[in-house]
């Protein structure tokens, strides 16, 4: 009997610790209520106590949380329709004020969005597209869209009015942060960070300003190519230049070569010939007679002609008349 007392008292007491005790993490923080009072907090991670029954431990998380916001359609300045979606981080900092504003974590989900979401479509509605998917005005190697179709393509370094960047989307989204985080903090709750995660076209407009794009890289495509082909042109001009001047060098060279072995080879001639001059005159003369007559020439000369000299007396074929 004894045994079974004992076993039952130290059952007993351990249901009553296990009743009484709790443990706090690390990421968490814990609110001791009293029939739904505040009787205290519980921020160092441990082993603690409650009186069971009468108090409940509530436990909130201490790091950051996530917020994911639900895809919007927004018009901006420029009433260009466009899809936004953010994301946010936040933690709650004052687990008292969180439980007698909002209660539970997944309310929290609530009072963010119906104080962020109106935030962002204020900002968005505020600026002009570009405001919202740009940062700086960084020379595009494309067109920049002016609005309503019409493009402009920037020169001498300098972005045209209606494509300058002057608030920009890093800053969009610190005031979105800036803006909301005040709002938020009656309710325990800090901001941390608000950011856009994507901004898309409305169907609506989506396939014509695909169309558009399309259009506008053909045509920087078409630009390639132009260059491209001039470019080809280019080389093709110095190909040819560089080979009439070769070609150039190389007949004055042959010309060279060829000046020097006519003049070797008259200075020879004339060494062999300065031997005997008369016998040189004679085969001059008949290689003036090979070209200048032939089997049907007729020539009249008189007798004293120097040329027909060696052919006095000479009958043949040819006939030569005094």
């Amino acid at each position: 009997m004894k045994l079974k007392a004992i076993l039952a008292i130290a059952g007993a007491l351990v249901l009553l610790l296990f009743v009484c005790a709790y443990t706090v993490d690390e990421t968490e923080q814990v609110v001791v209520t009293r029939f739904d009072k505040v009787q205290r907090t519980e921020t160092t991670p441990g082993l603690k106590f409650k009186i069971p029954v009468i108090e409940k431990a509530l436990v909130f998380p201490k790091n950051l949380q996530e917020w994911d916001g639900d895809p919007g359609q927004i018009p901006t300045r420029d009433k260009t329709y466009i899809w936004v979606n953010t994301f946010a981080r936040w933690k709650i900092v004052d687990p008292v004020t969180f439980f007698k504003s909002v209660g539970y974590v997944n309310r929290a989900q609530q009072r963010l969005d119906e104080i962020i979401d109106p935030t962002v479509r204020n900002f968005i509605t505020s600026n002009r597209l570009i405001e919202a998917v740009r940062n700086s005005n960084r020379e595009l190697d494309t067109f920049e869209d002016l609005g309503d179709g019409i493009q402009e393509e920037p020169q001498n370094d300098k972005p045209a009015r209606f494509s300058q960047v002057f608030i920009g989307r890093d800053k969009i989204d610190s005031g979105i942060l800036n803006q909301a985080k005040p709002k938020l903090a009656p309710f325990g709750i800090e901001l941390v960070e608000v950011k856009i995660k994507r901004v898309n076209y409305v169907e609506e407009v989506r396939k014509s300003v695909y169309d558009r794009m399309i259009a506008e890289r053909k045509q920087i495509a078409q630009k390639f190519r132009s260059e491209g082909k001039g470019e080809a042109q280019k080389i093709l001009g110095e190909k040819e230049r560089e080979l009439k001047r070769i070609e150039s060098e190389a007949y004055r060279t042959a010309q060279e070569v060829k000046g020097k072995a006519d003049a070797e080879s008259t200075r020879l001639y004339a060494e062999s010939y300065g031997l005997d001059p008369e016998f040189y005159s004679f085969v001059k003369t008949l290689e003036v007679y090979n070209d200048a007559l032939s089997r049907n020439s007729s020539l009249v000369l008189s007798t004293d002609s120097e040329i027909f000299k060696y052919m006095k007396g000479y009958e043949g074929k040819s006939s030569v008349s005094p």
